[in-house]
């Protein structure tokens, strides 16, 4: 089994990795700047502070086989996560632990050769922002010069707390372009993006990729 620092442990996805970690007898170390809305579990450590510190960050990996980061790209206060990422690169190459990261789906591509989804004239003009400086994450990931085995999970179009879903136990994944249903839906629930991604940790199939996932 594997040690996994999730990142975000509290929000819609992270919180949805820590379940399905534990569900499968993972050590998982939930980290957040509020752990107060987790219960407790067997085999979870709460782990309470400031991701944007990098101190903190290189202390609570210590250990980890895995360290996930499930956070908005851009905070409340207007910081942008690409401006601290660095330290979680940094981080997880001391713990000698893959990188993943919850990323999102506006970089995806809406066919081979583009464009890219934020780029078409019906995505929505309060979540470009969010979307571009995720995608300039995975960018720097993609130019950087790194050791770190990291892997990105782009979810469905229609993900996020708003569109819950149920659990289907069932995911189709592609590589840079958007999945689509037949009726041209993009969906994932937050159970099964978990199985995803917990599913990329046990059985490694994407170094330092991108890959999507969707029904």
């Amino acid at each position: 089994m594997s040690t996994i620092v999730v990142f975000g442990g509290t929000g819609y996805a992270g919180s949805a990795i820590v379940r399905e970690a534990l569900s499968r007898g993972h050590e998982v170390v939930a980290v957040a700047r509020d752990t107060s809305k987790l219960d407790a579990a067997e085999h979870l450590t709460l782990a309470q502070g400031d991701a944007f510190d990098a101190g903190f960050v290189a202390d609570v990996t210590k250990g980890a086989d895995v360290v996930i980061v499930s956070l908005h790209a851009v905070q409340s206060d207007g910081s942008e996560l690409k401006d601290e990422f660095q330290h979680f690169v940094d981080a997880a190459a001391a713990a000698g632990a893959r990188l993943g990261i919850v990323g999102g789906a506006g970089s995806m591509l809406v066919a081979e050769g583009g464009p890219a989804l934020y780029d078409t004239p019906d995505f929505p003009e309060a979540f470009k922002g969010e979307a571009k400086s995720h995608g300039q994450i995975l960018e720097a990931l993609r130019a950087g010069d790194t050791a770190v085995d990291w892997f990105y999970v782009s979810p469905a179009a229609a993900f996020g707390g708003y569109n819950p879903g149920e659990r289907r136990g069932t995911y189709r994944s592609s590589d840079d372009v958007l999945l689509t249903d037949a009726e041209g839906n993009s969906d994932i629930s937050g159970a099964d993006y978990a199985i995803a991604v917990v599913d990329e940790i046990e059985q490694p199939k994407h170094h330092q990729a991108r890959f999507g996932v969707a029904y």
